[in-house]
């Protein structure tokens, strides 16, 4: 496996792989028309392009040499708040569940954070999605807990965790 920086002509497959994974994450615990909404709205070209001219945000493609296919991707943002980094987005598709790439994902996390000079990273994690237990599995701690508005009479209802490195 291998992680390789994202850039604007990746947006198409960044959105593809968000699609394959939500539908897979979410399909118990966000409406169709929530996840539908979000997707478009958070996933948007223009969204995405917004966060690469963001010299602190940092998108990254999950490539698996073994499949030779992209299998997920992961959305940074160094220096979020002081000293702390906000993982925003970790997404895998389904057909690669199991093979450890989510840890060594965060892995690679880590070592981003550190060469940051940041030393805690922190999320937003639904309460639902089981993701919150392989979370805790990897150091990290709910901290709080936010109900979101995020438009269109939607929230997020999430769990806030936090690990320092």
């Amino acid at each position: 496996m291998k992680l390789i920086k994202a850039t604007e002509e990746n947006i198409p497959l960044i959105q593809d792989l968000a699609k394959r994974s939500w539908e897979n994450a979410y399909a118990e615990i966000l409406s169709k028309e929530q996840m539908n909404y979000m997707l478009e709205t958070m996933y948007s070209e223009t969204e995405i392009s917004e966060h690469l001219k963001n010299p602190h945000y940092h998108y990254y493609l999950v490539f698996d040499e073994n499949s030779n296919e992209y299998d997920g991707f992961l959305g940074f943002e160094n220096h979020y708040e002081e000293n702390t980094t906000k993982l925003h987005r970790i997404y895998l598709v389904p057909e690669s569940k199991g093979k450890g790439l989510g840890k060594k994902t965060l892995d690679f996390l880590n070592e981003k954070v550190k060469e940051s000079g940041d030393n805690r990273i922190i999320l937003n994690v639904n309460k639902y999605n089981s993701a919150q237990k392989f979370y805790e599995s990897q150091g990290y701690k709910i901290y709080d807990e936010g109900v979101f508005d995020i438009g269109n009479g939607y929230v997020m209802d999430d769990y806030l965790m936090e690990k320092i490195l």
